[in-house]
């Protein structure tokens, strides 16, 4: 009884080895199926899982893939009753014949292996075979970024044979369009994913000859909010603060230069963090088009007092010298006191003008009582001037340049404001 039982249990029967199957060692699997013949086709799909990251400073991308080949290698076929298929993991991938594809201007490269190796290997009754790979490629990306930050960026990511040419291998994407498919829940934090696209076409090479070329395409197009928050709003403001100084009392002198130094100081500082975070290309981006343009209004703005004060220097000296002041001991001590604790100490001319500090006060206050006859002529000729010339209106009158700066500045800032944008967008 004991015998009877061991051969009628079918789970202790040794099941045959899938190589003794697959006829393996009855073959030479180091030429290609169909060797002496047509080129052998092989069938490319790719599902994207997802594209890791963008590196703008070393031009390249990252991105994680199902790479799944088919062709048919008759040498595989085997007798099936029930025209089921097998499927291996990686350790029959170095008996058999496989496509040799590579990725074109690929940096690094490697095959997931947690917790095995990421491989299967599917083969058919009548030799066709489904080899798939998850794969994770960084790969070049050509960039321009003479738009930055309001461009569009276009990859790609091309697939070869490295050994066959087109006489011994032919590349096609197997469900054509359809072949390339991406994960619904892909998105980058800089872009939004606008298309993926499949395309195919032919490589030379001097030496070796023609090549079937596969192209996994897509487009990228920006986030601009980041870099409106970071460098486009900051910029904006210190324009316009740098504007503030047009209403500040052109006697005052610390602090209408410590206004202008601190927003030149700021826009180089936005200018710099930008330019840390790019590629050191060799042409203009459109970021520092428009940060180049701001600082040169900071920067003019800084010259507009600068021609303020020398004016209103000259034309005190002017009238002072038609009092016949202009050699003596006050006057000098005047133009001193102004240099250096930013009050105009004045007691002939302007004295209608508001003072900013109280040591100003006590002394306008002091010329006014002494003086009182002088203002009145002062002010009728300062009337009758504004009949002249325009040049002679800004000696004469200087603060009238801080008038015209307050309107020509803004408006020539928003009309680039309006030609930037309606440009680039």
């Amino acid at each position: 009884r004991e015998i009877k039982m061991r051969k009628l249990d079918s789970t202790k029967v040794r099941p045959l080895k899938s190589e003794q199957l697959l006829r393996i060692e009855d073959h030479d699997f180091a030429l290609r199926p169909g060797f002496g013949g047509s080129p052998i086709p092989v069938g490319i799909d790719v599902q994207v899982e997802s594209i890791d990251s963008i590196s703008e400073v070393d031009m390249d991308f990252t991105m994680t893939l199902y790479l799944r080949h088919y062709w048919k290698d008759e040498r595989l076929s085997f007798h099936s009753n029930k025209n089921k298929s097998m499927t291996f993991d990686g350790r029959l991938i170095k008996k058999i014949w496989v496509p040799d594809v590579f990725f074109v201007h690929s940096k690094r490269s490697f095959i997931h292996d947690t917790t095995v190796e990421n491989v299967m290997l599917r083969v058919y009754p009548d030799g066709n075979v489904l080899f798939s790979l998850r794969i994770t490629v960084s790969a070049m990306c050509f960039m321009d970024f003479s738009r930055f930050p309001l461009d569009t960026q276009n990859c790609s990511l091309e697939l070869e044979s490295y050994a066959y040419n087109e006489d011994d291998l032919m590349l096609y994407w197997k469900h054509g369009n359809k072949s390339l498919s991406t994960d619904e829940h892909i998105s980058l934090s800089q872009f939004f994913i606008e298309e993926f696209s499949a395309s195919s076409g032919l490589a030379f090479y001097s030496s070796t000859g023609w090549y079937n070329r596969l192209f996994i395409n897509f487009a990228l197009r920006r986030h601009i909010f980041f870099f409106v928050l970071q460098s486009y709003f900051p910029a904006m403001l210190m324009v316009m603060l740098s504007w503030v100084s047009f209403w500040i009392d052109r006697r005052a002198v610390p602090a209408r230069v410590s206004l202008g130094i601190t927003t030149v100081l700021t826009m180089s500082t936005i200018m710099t963090g930008v330019s840390a975070s790019m590629p050191q290309v060799s042409y203009i981006k459109a970021v520092d088009v428009y940060l180049w343009i701001s600082f040169l209004f900071v920067f003019l703005s800084v010259i507009e007092y600068a021609a303020v004060n020398y004016l209103t220097t000259v034309e005190e000296r002017k009238q002072l010298k038609k009092r016949g002041k202009a050699s003596g001991m006050y006057s000098i001590d005047a133009v001193q006191a102004m240099a250096f604790d930013g009050c105009f100490h004045d007691t002939d001319v302007d004295v209608d003008l508001t003072p900013f500090s109280d040591r100003c006060e006590e002394n306008e206050t002091r010329a006014r009582a002494a003086s009182v006859s002088n203002v009145d002529t002062t002010r009728v000729k300062r009337k009758r001037s504004l009949k002249g010339s325009v040049g002679r209106i800004i000696l004469q009158n200087n603060h009238v340049i801080d008038t015209y700066s307050r309107i020509i500045f803004p408006s020539v800032y928003i009309v680039f404001n309006f030609f930037y944008w309606g440009l680039y967008i």
